[in-house]
């Protein structure tokens, strides 16, 4: 089939490509919707290979002697990670940058937040800018397979949706094909691109696409009128729904989202050392989930011999494999005391906003979920 959608880029930083930047919500750069009409191109090709430098020194070693684990997030994506008026950062991506920092450093506290955009997120690991980047990143084979980077474990399972003005005759139950002329705005230099105009050509329908770098931009052009609609992934636009103020009532859809959308850890490539790290810190957490240890009950199930032998090692008792990883024998200990376990970091980040575990990928695997880990042997 023919492509018939209409791309239109607007406020983009496109040097990137369409593959190397963020799934989800864009960044912090002030503008202000429609002040600049977007002009009409093509459809972008895809980049050629990244060439940026391969990190080769200890990077693990060079966090332990920094004191300080620089991490890259968003700052805008409502309950992943979001920049507050007194300069912290909370959110579910943020506790993980704060679970790392806690088993490499021992103080989930000695972590630098570094906001960045879409189109900043790669470049800035590639860089050395930051150590890890943990922005609802989407692991894709191009992605994988192109830039020098590598992706950790999947935290959360996302996948794409459309938010609509249910005055225009939008619901829930809406598909893609109802999109048929429709203005549909998002990211630009985004994977959500791509998948929206696939889906549109699957349709059969025409669409025209307007793209802006921030999706705070993005949703002020569609709280306007420019946009008839927005796309990114679906957990961005139940926060985003959740955030509105004012008189306009918002539905989400298609029920079954247009893509599979696996976010997770990202960082750089030839450091297995460090990736170990970042892997069995998420890994420690889904574990923990598992045998019900969290931060309030671990001191009391290590003290009253209540943990299995897995839970020991994973803890630093007899047995423990993190001395072996270059952390401390605590590492993990650090970890689900400070930070929690998966479930805890899940619910009180993304439940207030309505994303709850039960029926969705993101439950334990032995609830019918997605989240897993191998075992701490």
């Amino acid at each position: 089939m023919t492509r018939r959608t209409v791309l239109r880029f607007g406020g983009a930083l496109l040097a990137l490509g369409l593959f190397a930047a963020a799934c989800g919500s864009g960044d912090d750069e002030a503008a202000t919707p429609g002040d600049t009409e977007p002009a009409v191109t093509t459809e972008a090709e895809e980049p050629s290979t990244s060439v940026a430098l391969t990190q080769d020194a200890d990077l693990l070693n060079e966090v332990i002697s920094r004191g300080t684990l620089n991490c890259g997030v968003s700052g805008s994506a409502v309950a992943f990670s979001e920049t507050q008026p007194d300069g912290s950062t909370t959110g579910f991506d943020a506790d993980y940058c704060r679970a790392v920092a806690a088993a490499i450093l021992g103080d989930a506290n000695d972590v630098n937040f570094v906001p960045l955009t879409a189109a900043e997120r790669f470049s800035a690991v590639e860089s050395g800018e930051v150590d890890l980047l943990v922005r609802n990143t989407t692991w894709t084979q191009s992605r994988d397979s192109d830039l020098v980077l590598d992706f950790g474990p999947t935290t959360y399972y996302d996948g794409q949706q459309v938010m609509a003005r249910v005055s225009d005759g939008f619901s829930g139950s809406s598909s893609v094909a109802d999109l048929r002329g429709a203005t549909v705005c998002t990211n630009a230099g985004t994977t959500t691109e791509k998948n929206i105009a696939d889906a549109a050509d699957a349709a059969g329908i025409e669409i025209t696409l307007t793209t802006f770098e921030d999706f705070d931009i993005v949703t002020e052009n569609f709280i306007s009128g420019a946009c008839d609609a927005v796309t990114t992934d679906g957990s961005a636009l139940v926060g985003r729904k959740v955030k509105q103020e004012g008189d306009q009532e918002w539905a989400i859809f298609p029920p079954t989202p247009i893509s599979k959308e696996p976010l997770g850890p990202v960082y750089a490539q030839n450091q297995s050392t460090f990736g170990d790290v970042v892997n069995w810190t998420v890994y420690a957490m889904i574990i923990a989930d598992e045998k019900g240890i969290t931060s309030e009950n671990i001191d009391s199930m290590l003290s009253g011999g209540n943990l299995d032998a897995e839970a020991v090692r994973m803890l630093g008792g007899e047995g423990e494999l993190q001395t072996k990883m270059g952390l401390t024998a605590d590492a993990f200990y650090n970890v689900i005391s400070q930070v929690g376990n998966y479930d805890e970091v899940y619910t009180r980040n993304l439940g207030p906003v309505g994303l709850s575990r039960d029926g969705s990928a993101n439950a334990r695997w032995t609830a019918g979920g997605l989240i897993y880990a191998p075992p701490a042997r």
